[in-house]
């Protein structure tokens, strides 16, 4: 009887420590599960602010009053003007941490294709290749002085040149790849183009000589004009077809979901009557002694939290 009972007990002490034994496995199996899907929400995390995921959105901060730099104001704040408006306002409304990427105009397009960035919002007009290469938003209007172009001389040729037969044989500036160098094409074929990285430089080149005109929206020759008494318009302004009068937000090609959102927000903000409210508000920026359009490099520059914004210059679409 002693025995059995001593074999009876060493059999359960066995079975309990093998009970044990696959306890702690479980244990440990639960523990690694447990490491696995904290890792995959730190990742998850990757590109959030305090919880909020980014709106990464690449603009040219070369453009007044769409997009510009006030030096009053340091990291992201000071990237203002419509086009920023506009951002803040559509990251507010997708409950996103707005992130913006200044960079040059040319770059913001590639930055889309790469997924650098979420979008572009930079003064863009619809264009046949732009819509081929990309999703495009629905238009948004931010004014009159943005879809009227007008071409810009030296102070001393001031209206001299209203119709296009005047430019002939002239040469006239226009940024690469905007409207308005498909319109100098178009209306002005009696002129050389003269292509432009930037209407900063284009600017300085215009004063210097280099070339006999430029042209540029609206609003960008009266931000020129406030601040800089040795240009004014030509007389001549370009006939702009409706399709060209409004701008649009470039994302990449396929992004049909986040396409239909900016739709959504796009037509919140016009119902709600801002973009007129917002120009204004630009306009006025633009005019302020702490304004200055940037000129950025072609790679882009981050968010710039704690630098300066780069070099003093200007842009189009």
């Amino acid at each position: 009887m002693y025995i059995y009972a001593v074999i009876m007990y060493s059999e359960i002490k066995t079975e309990r420590s093998a009970l044990i034994m696959k306890m702690k496995k479980m244990l440990a199996l639960i523990l690694a599960l447990c490491l696995i899907v904290t890792a995959a929400a730190a990742c998850g995390e990757s590109g959030k602010d305090g919880g909020k995921e980014k709106l990464k959105v690449a603009t040219s901060p070369d453009f007044a009053p769409m997009a510009f730099v006030d030096t009053s104001k340091q990291g992201q704040e000071q990237y203002v003007g419509f086009d920023m408006m506009l951002a803040h306002y559509i990251a507010d409304e997708m409950g996103r941490e707005l992130e913006i990427m200044p960079m040059s105009f040319d770059a913001c397009t590639t930055a889309v294709s790469t997924g650098t960035v979420d979008m572009a919002i930079s003064g863009f007009s619809w264009k046949q290749d732009r819509e081929d290469n990309f999703n495009l938003s629905d238009f948004y209007y931010p004014g009159d002085n943005e879809s009227d172009q007008v071409v810009i001389v030296r102070k001393e040729d001031e209206g001299k040149y209203t119709k296009p037969e005047d430019f002939e044989g002239m040469k006239v500036g226009a940024q690469t790849s905007s409207l308005q160098e498909s319109l100098c094409q178009e209306q002005l074929t009696g002129c050389e183009i003269v292509t432009i990285g930037d209407l900063g430089t284009g600017l300085l080149q215009l004063k210097k000589g280099d070339f006999d005109a430029m042209a540029v929206a609206k609003g960008q020759a009266d931000v020129f004009m406030s601040n800089d008494p040795e240009v004014a318009l030509s007389g001549f302004q370009f006939e702009v077809d409706d399709k060209y009068t409004a701008n649009v937000i470039v994302m990449k090609k396929g992004a049909d979901d986040l396409t239909k959102q900016v739709n959504d927000i796009l037509k919140k903000a016009y119902d709600s009557g801002v973009y007129g409210e917002w120009y204004e508000e630009a306009k006025e920026m633009a005019m302020s002694a702490t304004a200055e359009e940037v000129t950025m490099p072609d790679e882009p520059s981050g968010s710039e939290e704690d630098g300066e914004a780069g070099e003093s210059s200007t842009q189009e679409e």
